[in-house]
C-alpha cells in the first residue's frame, strides 16, 4: 500500500453539551466529549465491568453550528473522523498534548421528536446523517490508485 490512512469511527455517547468559540464572522469550532463502553465480565469474580474511555470530539463552522443547535449531554452519535495530536502549554509552561478526533461524517442515532423543544421538533424521528466533502490529495497516482477491476466477488 503506497498511502496512510488516520481514520476513526465511533458510536458514543455525548458527554457534556458542545462548548463553541467563535473566531470571526464565518469560523466556529465547537468541542466536546464522547464517551464509549465495553462491558465483560471478569474471569476472577464473575461480576459485569464496565470500562468506559473519553475521547475528544472536534466539530468546525457549519458541522459546529448544527451540533450547538442539536447535539445534547447524553445524546448517541455516530461519528467519523481523523485523530490529531495538539501540543499546547499549561499555566507553568509544561508542554501538553490532547489527541482530538476531527468529525467529517456523523449521524444523530438518538430519536429526536415528541418534545416541546423547537430543536426536538425540528429534527423529527429520523436518523440524520451528514458527509464533509471529501479531499482528494494533490496527487498525479491518485487515478491510479482508485482504479478497480469491475470483477470483484463482493
Amino acid at each position: 500500500m503506497n498511502g496512510t490512512l488516520n481514520k476513526v469511527i465511533l458510536i458514543g455517547n455525548v458527554g457534556d453539551d458542545v462548548k463553541i468559540h467563535q473566531f470571526d464572522d464565518t469560523n466556529k469550532i465547537g468541542r466536546f466529549p464522547l464517551a464509549t463502553s465495553e462491558s465483560f465480565t471478569s474471569r476472577d469474580s464473575g461480576e459485569k465491568v464496565t470500562q468506559t474511555e473519553w475521547h475528544n470530539i472536534v466539530v468546525r463552522n457549519k458541522v459546529a453550528e448544527i451540533f450547538e443547535r442539536y447535539v445534547k449531554k447524553g445524546d448517541k452519535l455516530y461519528v467519523e473522523g481523523r485523530l490529531k495530536t495538539r501540543k499546547w502549554q499549561d499555566q507553568n509552561g509544561q508542554d501538553r498534548y490532547t489527541t482530538e478526533i476531527i468529525v467529517s461524517e456523523f449521524t444523530f442515532l438518538t430519536p429526536k421528536g415528541g418534545g416541546s423543544d423547537d430543536s426536538n421538533s425540528q429534527m423529527g424521528n429520523a436518523q440524520s446523517s451528514y458527509s464533509l466533502p471529501k479531499q482528494e490529495p494533490p496527487t498525479s497516482s491518485s487515478a491510479n490508485m482508485n482504479e478497480e477491476p469491475d470483477d470483484l466477488p463482493f
